[in-house]
């Protein structure tokens, strides 16, 4: 299954500077590059946690493009940039990022998301490197605040689509309390947003060994279990949620499309019609279309 669908690229009809095969093929190439960076930092004296500041590179062919993308960036993630600069056949945007604090995990999916925001303004993350001491390091100071507040800071995050940021924050949350159901929930949910399946669904079982009656994490991975094509697990999750909150119109509207997938027509067409009783808004496109 491709990272992304081909259909985006389609629906855009013109030519891209970074396609959408060149971002599949990088991905993997790219969260290796994160982890290779961090064991320098590490044997350079870094340490675990300590907050580390960043500068980046962004490349595409058009100023404009990476002009869009520092605006965005600079908006919601607090970057400072300056203005792109022509280099051969393409241009270069060069910017600095907040110190945040970091272990290898995290800055891997801080720098995937970094990749794949890039690509939505079809440009591409070209490089990026640490400009903190490893010899004067600082730390966040996690005691000014409880993991509920780090929670909820990452929640913030989630909804402005910062997606590193956030499994920062769900991170510390996790490591202040582990039992934490709820941070490992809305972390797996961030990786999943950054294409990271497998990382996504050991989130949600982390979540569910703390509570298996979690229903959003049971939706979660149902929902993660359908998209990669595991349907009778993600079948019988759904039947659990439903169990647990027979009111949900979401667990019912999921469930429909795993039972459409399945072959179950008549099945499928009961749990959106169930689905639509209960408030979902999308159930009656798949009725109208479906259900004839």
């Amino acid at each position: 299954m491709s990272l992304i669908d081909c259909d985006q690229e389609k629906k855009k009809m013109v030519e891209r500077f970074f396609t959408r095969k060149e971002f599949n093929n990088g991905y993997s190439e790219e969260k290796h590059a994160a982890s290779n960076v961090y064991k320098r930092m590490l044997k350079d004296g870094f340490k675990d946690n300590a907050l580390a500041k960043f500068d980046l590179d962004f490349i595409s062919n058009k100023p404009e493009k990476l002009t869009s993308l520092s605006v965005f960036l600079t908006d919601i993630y607090d970057f400072i940039f300056g203005d792109p600069v022509q280099e051969d056949d393409h241009w270069i945007l060069k910017g600095t990022a907040k110190a945040l604090p970091y272990t290898e995990e995290d800055l891997i999916f801080w720098i995937i998301d970094l990749y794949c925001k890039a690509y939505e303004f079809d440009c591409k993350l070209s490089g990026y490197g640490t400009l903190s001491d490893s010899s004067d390091l600082n730390y966040l100071d996690v005691g000014a605040k409880t993991p509920v507040d780090f929670y909820e800071e990452g929640l913030g995050e989630i909804n402005k689509r910062n997606f590193g940021k956030a499994i920062i924050y769900f991170s510390i949350a996790i490591k202040s309390v582990s039992e934490m159901k709820e941070a490992w929930q809305a972390r797996g949910y961030c990786k999943e947003m950054l294409y990271s399946y497998r990382a996504g669904r050991s989130d949600y079982d982390q979540a569910l060994e703390i509570d298996s009656d979690y229903a959003d994490a049971l939706l979660s991975r149902a929902t993660n279990k359908d998209d990669v094509g595991e349907y009778e697990g993600a079948l019988k999750d759904y039947n659990r949620v439903i169990e647990i909150e027979p009111d949900n119109g979401l667990a019912y509207y999921n469930r429909g499309n795993t039972k459409f997938n399945l072959g179950d027509k008549v099945g499928a067409c009961m749990d959106w019609g169930k689905a639509k009783l209960l408030g979902d808004t999308d159930a009656q496109k798949r009725i109208d279309t479906e259900c004839k």
